[in-house]
């Protein structure tokens, strides 16, 4: 494990099924059979649900909501289907990542145990399907549907982020979990040829979370690189993918393949907002389908919507998406958006 990671959370680790069982599918028709009445009543919802608030469901995505208002942790859930959560929510991520995402949880929740300020959601039905089962918290989502929208990655857009010690952070983001990634990033850019490199600049980023697809990309279309050149920006997008489980890198290789494989791609390096020369904070991955946001400035946020098709569902917001009451987060500490 590397220096600084921790493994299970204390409250989960000593619970009987804590560890990863099996795949999460099987896992979530698990605990839908587990659900009481009354508690199904709160968190087993229609595969179509909406509110006013969030629109579609399935399809929203934020840097701190909740999908429904109780937490994993507290009086809703019984142990066993606390574990099962928790089961769920380590088989989405990759080993590698498993530690990380915890450790990020753990700074960016005023050190709560894992569960306390993150709450699921039920959509459909994962026997019958169609199905989604959603695990929210701040600068965390995370999907499973069993390929239920299957023009889809992740089962719908996801995000993920990390404030390490302070809301603005230092250059070069000395302790932050994700910040390797722009590094990558950094370094292909300064690989390039000087003219290639000109036109990956751009003044700004689209606002986030703008995720809906577009005709019209700016910044420089990879389909202008070399062979070399697009095979390292596949390394890049294989490190940025290492953070989902198996089948869910398949299901987003598919969804680029579709669309026309890394050559469809375009990426835009932002000047706005960059306090790590010479490295770059603000960067994205762009494609007719594909959107890799990767905000670096205060600190890194990371939305990402991938699919085979332009025709999908969408609903995004930035900002905290809250129950009244319902996150110990929602308080003074926290003066800025998340």
């Amino acid at each position: 494990m590397e220096e600084g990671l921790r493994g299970d959370p204390p409250p989960l680790g000593s619970l009987e099924g804590a560890a990863e069982r099996g795949d999460a599918e099987s896992l979530v028709a698990e605990f839908a059979a587990s659900l009481t009445p009354s508690q199904a009543s709160t968190v087993h919802l229609g595969y179509d649900h909406a509110d006013a608030a969030r629109g579609l469901l399935r399809a929203f995505i934020g840097n701190h909501w909740q999908a429904t208002r109780p937490p994993v942790l507290g009086d809703f859930y019984t142990r066993s289907q606390q574990a099962l959560v928790h089961a769920i929510f380590r088989s989405l991520l990759s080993a590698s990542a498993y530690p990380r995402v915890l450790r990020q949880l753990e700074d960016d929740c005023l050190g709560h145990p894992w569960g306390t300020n993150q709450s699921v959601a039920l959509l459909g039905d994962p026997e019958a399907g169609p199905f989604q089962f959603v695990f929210s918290g701040r600068h965390v989502t995370l999907r499973a549907d069993g390929g239920s929208e299957d023009r889809v990655a992740f089962g719908g857009p996801v995000f993920y982020a990390h404030a390490h010690g302070t809301y603005v952070e230092r250059p070069g983001h000395p302790g932050n979990l994700y910040w390797h990634e722009a590094v990558a990033a950094s370094a292909w850019l300064d690989a390039l040829p000087d003219e290639l490199a000109a036109c990956a600049i751009v003044r700004s980023l689209p606002p986030e979370p703008a995720l809906g697809f577009r005709t019209t990309i700016p910044g420089l279309p990879l389909s202008a690189c070399d062979d070399g050149q697009r095979v390292a920006a596949g390394a890049l997008v294989d490190l940025l993918l290492a953070r989902f489980r198996d089948v869910d890198r398949a299901r987003a290789q598919r969804c680029l393949d579709a669309q026309g494989g890394v050559r469809a791609l375009s990426i835009q390096f932002a000047r706005d907002g960059r306090m790590s020369a010479p490295q770059w904070d603000n960067w994205r991955l762009e494609g007719p389908s594909f959107i890799w946001h990767w905000r670096g400035y205060p600190h890194p946020h990371v939305w990402v919507h991938l699919a085979s098709t332009p025709d999908v569902p969408l609903a995004a917001a930035s900002g905290r998406r809250l129950f009244d009451g319902q996150d110990p987060l929602d308080q003074p500490l926290f003066p800025f958006p998340h």
